[in-house]
């Protein structure tokens, strides 16, 4: 589990494929590898990857197809600027939010207006996804926990802060820039609560529904 609070970005230095999956290596100079072991879990853009192998500022790991196919590693290059975030302890503070490291899907930048000293940052979502998202609900996109701020048709969205901007690749955003997106995984649990063993497919939310489930 991790909390969206980013701690360091990286780079991308080696992408080495094998025959039906590949494994990388991400370096470093900023993060604290002094406590980092052989299966840990470092959230790298959102994706929970365990280190196979690491040294003073680098660390590797390995993605099979479904990480491949859900993400967009595939089509990383080496130079490409990592958001990364080791796995949280019991005495870690939680100032993002819970966040998982598994990728939801894929969203798009659709525009980026400044205001201030801030940047409004507007993401397009897929459409399977928006029901989990909610005005002021908690996001997390390429790992970074946000808050939605406005919600509007097919897109939703952010406002970061310079600080934020700063620390994490997000300050390298552009429209027509695709990012990994997680949501709130209250909301997906939520829905598997209220639906059990019925899939949203088959059995949407309702106001019947809530009732039955002792909500209303």
């Amino acid at each position: 589990m991790f909390t969206g609070i980013i701690e360091a970005t990286g780079v991308l230095v080696q992408l080495s494929p094998h025959a039906t999956d590949l494994s990388l290596r991400i370096q470093s100079s900023t993060l604290d590898f002094s406590d980092v072991k052989l299966g840990d879990s470092i959230a790298s853009n959102g994706v929970c990857l365990t280190v196979t192998a690491f040294g003073n500022d680098w660390f590797q790991a390995d993605l099979s197809n479904e990480t491949l196919a859900k993400t967009l590693f595939g089509h990383y290059k080496t130079g490409q600027l990592i958001n990364l975030e080791k796995a949280l302890l019991p005495t870690t503070r939680l100032g993002g939010h819970l966040v998982s490291g598994h990728v939801d899907g894929v969203a798009t930048v659709s525009r980026i207006e400044k205001t201030g000293r801030a940047w409004q940052i507007f993401i397009k979502m897929p459409a399977s996804l928006s029901k989990y998202i909610a005005e002021k609900g908690s996001i997390t996109i390429d790992g970074v926990s946000l808050t939605v701020n406005e919600l509007t048709g097919d897109e939703f969205r952010l406002t970061i802060v310079p600080h934020t901007a700063q620390h994490t690749t997000l300050q390298t955003l552009q429209p027509g820039r695709q990012v990994h997106l997680e949501v709130d995984l209250l909301a997906r649990y939520l829905e598997r609560l209220l639906t059990g063993h019925q899939t949203p497919a088959t059995q949407g939310v309702s106001l019947e529904l809530l009732q039955q489930r002792g909500f209303l």
